[in-house]
């Protein structure tokens, strides 16, 4: 996964890293293209722009704002960065800086993130990773990490099973 290199901040705030697409993003719209036979991940990404945004985790981003930088770590690939830089600033999200897939990774999502974590972690405070997954929320917490587990969403089974199985978001 790789980073926006855009914006760096005070470096002495600790971290609160938010998932994108069912923790930010209510993504109901386009599970259409993954209940399908091939699943059709042209159409799923295209249509994120206009994934209306999940309040409780605008909420919470917002709120973390006062005290920590606010990041993002997604399995959308890296192809979606400036879709994904608009939606976020169309919701009116803190900015910072997005971790996304390479658009040939297709590891699970539960490995590529806890890497991502564990290197923040090195040189940062992670002070919280808020995601839906979770598989990821489980080996995060096994890690040490603190992590809000999203409630406010309804992760279908075959976005769970594109994030684990086929390392797609």
């Amino acid at each position: 996964m790789t980073a926006d290199s855009r914006s760096r901040k005070d470096s002495s705030r600790p971290l609160a890293v938010f998932d994108l697409d069912g923790t930010l993003a209510d993504t109901g719209h386009r599970q259409q293209f993954l209940e399908r036979k091939p699943r059709d991940w042209d159409a799923f990404f295209a249509a994120a722009p206009q994934d209306p945004p999940l309040a409780r985790g605008v909420e919470l981003a917002l709120a973390s704002a006062a005290e920590c930088e606010v990041v993002y770590l997604t399995g959308r690939p890296e192809r979606c960065r400036a879709d994904t830089v608009d939606w976020l600033a169309r919701q009116g999200l803190p900015d910072g800086r997005i971790w996304m897939r390479r658009d040939n990774d297709r590891r699970p999502a539960r490995r590529t993130k806890l890497e991502i974590l564990q290197e923040l972690a090195r040189a940062r405070t992670v002070r919280m990773l808020v995601d839906d997954d979770e598989l990821v929320c489980a080996d995060a917490e096994r890690a040490g990490f603190t992590v809000v587990r999203v409630t406010w969403a309804n992760t279908p089974e075959a976005l769970k099973d594109a994030q684990e199985r086929e390392g797609r978001t």
